[in-house]
């Protein structure tokens, strides 16, 4: 019955919302794995949960115009889809770059519905941003285009009501700009929004936590097998905030990572990438905005290969923490086949459905991006709670936070996993773990 009511729902999904396919595949990949879930509990289908669930709530599409420093008139279009908030109030990053659009905000949205749900914090899901590109853009064009974006975006947010954060293209000198337009046209310095600076209101450890996230969370996942980092060969995709972090916590934890990639190429780097040169791709990507090839100008003993990736590397870990879909079924084999047994998602929905049924069928260590990346979206939550009580917490406090949030979203999915017969499936246990938090609220809280 249960396999019966997920393809009605996918059939209305895929008619109802065409061309959005990375919408559908997020959807199809959650419901797929909710099926023990709805079998045994068939009050869901009458309370049509799934319709409910996979509808957003609100859809705002808007036109963000701006000067660029030509003086010719731009214009963007802006996005923010408030999909949940039966467990608090919408909470999801923005994102500016090119390939924005409907279809990908949804499916991000969708996601992230369940990975806040999975923190244990109450955090409803949304997702929002533009299709606007901030490479080789000036300070001014930044600050124009972001004033313009948060003219239309403020009417729609709050503390109480939906609270963005950061993405990709989106750290906190773009945060910044927005909160200084959402302050000046409210008259209201708050909470509105997470991911600022600590000087007005930001958390500690919050540019790091989704990459520290990552790692805390396979950590748990090797204590598994009783395994530590110390000596694990891992590599890296992307290069970016969660790339960086996620590799300067596996270095500290005694790893050896390997690579680091961007939309060009990757680096492969045999004799590890250790602290020293970490700084200096940080300075590289975050101060200098170059690009990932320069890494064996300064370095010659490594190798580059443009429009590549790193999953033909040998090695013992792998994190993929750039893009959607980028590792394919092809990648997923070729990560086996070189001794992978562990992969932990940086990025949301990295992995395509036929490399995650290669990931299972192998039975290694597989922790999808709902669980694996909520580190960052949990120190937002925490930096709302300081928010709210005009607090400000330390660094250790925070990072003893968010290892104890990484290991409850850990041990809640295991547990969920066992209980509906898929024993270390990550997979099954996440998604319904958050499900049944978010459904049961939708429930008690009558048909709205």
């Amino acid at each position: 019955m249960a396999k019966e009511y997920i393809n009605r729902v996918m059939e209305i999904i895929v008619q109802r919302n065409p061309r959005e396919y990375e919408f559908h595949q997020a959807v199809k990949e959650v419901l797929d794995s909710l099926e023990p879930a709805l079998d045994r509990h068939p009050c869901y289908e009458k309370y049509k949960i799934l319709e409910r669930l996979t509808e957003p709530e609100r859809v705002i599409v808007f036109r963000v115009p701006w000067v660029d420093d030509n003086g010719e008139y731009r214009v963007n279009r802006g996005f923010r889809v408030e999909f949940n908030c039966a467990i608090g109030p919408y909470k999801g990053g923005l994102r500016f770059h090119p390939s924005v659009n409907l279809g990908i905000m949804k499916f991000l949205g969708f996601e992230q519905i369940l990975k806040n749900a999975l923190t244990t914090l109450y955090m409803g899901g949304a997702k929002g941003g533009a299709d606007f590109d901030p490479k080789g853009k000036s300070e001014r064009e930044m600050m124009i285009f972001c004033q313009s974006f948060m003219t239309e975006l403020y009417r729609h947010i709050g503390p109480a009501t939906d609270v963005p954060a950061g993405d990709i293209g989106v750290g906190r000198r773009e945060l910044g700009y927005m909160f200084g337009q959402y302050k000046r046209i409210t008259n209201q310095f708050n909470g509105a929004l997470t991911g600022k600076s600590l000087n007005w209101g930001g958390s500690q450890l919050r540019p790091e936590a989704t990459g520290y996230g990552c790692v805390y969370f396979a950590r748990e996942m090797l204590k598994t097998r009783g395994e530590e980092f110390k000596g694990k060969t891992c590599v890296i995709s992307g290069a970016g905030n969660v790339s960086q972090f996620t590799a300067e916590k596996l270095i500290q934890l005694g790893a050896k990572v390997v690579s680091l990639s961007d939309s060009n190429g990757v680096i492969h780097d045999p004799a590890g990438i250790d602290a020293e040169k970490l700084a200096w791709v940080m300075d590289l990507k975050n101060k200098r905005r170059g690009r990932i090839r320069e890494y064996t100008e300064k370095y010659p003993n490594a190798a580059y290969r443009e429009k590549a990736n790193p999953w033909d590397i040998p090695c013992d870990c792998a994190f993929p923490c750039a893009t959607q879909n980028e590792i394919e079924e092809i990648d997923a084999k070729n990560l086996i086949k070189n001794g992978c047994y562990l992969v932990a998602e940086g990025a949301n929905m990295p992995s395509t459905p036929a490399a995650i049924r290669v990931f299972q069928k192998a039975k290694i260590l597989y922790g999808p991006g709902k669980a694996a990346n909520a580190g960052g979206v949990a120190v937002s939550g925490l930096e709302m709670a300081q928010n709210a009580q005009f607090i400000h917490w330390s660094r250790e406090y925070v990072d003893s936070k968010l290892q104890d949030l990484m290991k409850e979203i850990h041990d809640n999915s295991w547990r969920r996993a066992e209980e509906y017969g898929s024993v270390g499936d990550y997979v099954v246990g996440a998604n319904i773990s958050g499900f049944l938090k978010v459904a049961d609220a939708m429930i008690e809280q009558g048909l709205v």
